[in-house]
């Protein structure tokens, strides 16, 4: 009998966006849109959440009731007031941020996502 701790599953992107606010959906979007030109990058849905992959997982993004948790792994724990939290987990920090409106998403906040994005190509 095999033990898994998680099970995947394919499913549709919007369907994680059903009864969430709109503001999430547009700054999933222009997370979406930037990210894409981060070659290689890959995305798909697994139950709860989105999942960016270059050689390896970068970005996982969970829609929520009111907010987007935006999540990428760094093997130091990156000091910025942005983050909701980091805990270290598996050898590495995850670094969580919190979204809820696409304001937040200024040039910060891409300069935090490409650093959990360059140590995926390591």
């Amino acid at each position: 009998m095999t033990n898994q701790s998680h099970y995947c599953t394919t499913k549709d992107i919007g369907e994680l966006f059903l009864g969430k606010p709109d503001e999430l959906v547009l700054a999933f979007d222009q997370i979406l849109q930037v990210t894409s030109q981060w070659e290689p990058n890959s995305v798909g849905a697994s139950v709860h959440t989105i999942v960016f992959t270059s050689q390896k997982a970068w970005l996982i993004i969970k829609p929520m009731k009111s907010v987007l948790d935006v999540k990428f792994y760094y093997p130091e724990a990156i000091q910025s007031d942005r983050f909701h939290k980091v805990s270290f987990f598996s050898g590495k920090y995850a670094h969580h941020l919190r979204i809820q409106e696409v304001e937040q998403l200024d040039s910060e906040f891409f300069e935090l996502l490409r650093i959990g994005y360059d140590y995926s190509l390591e």
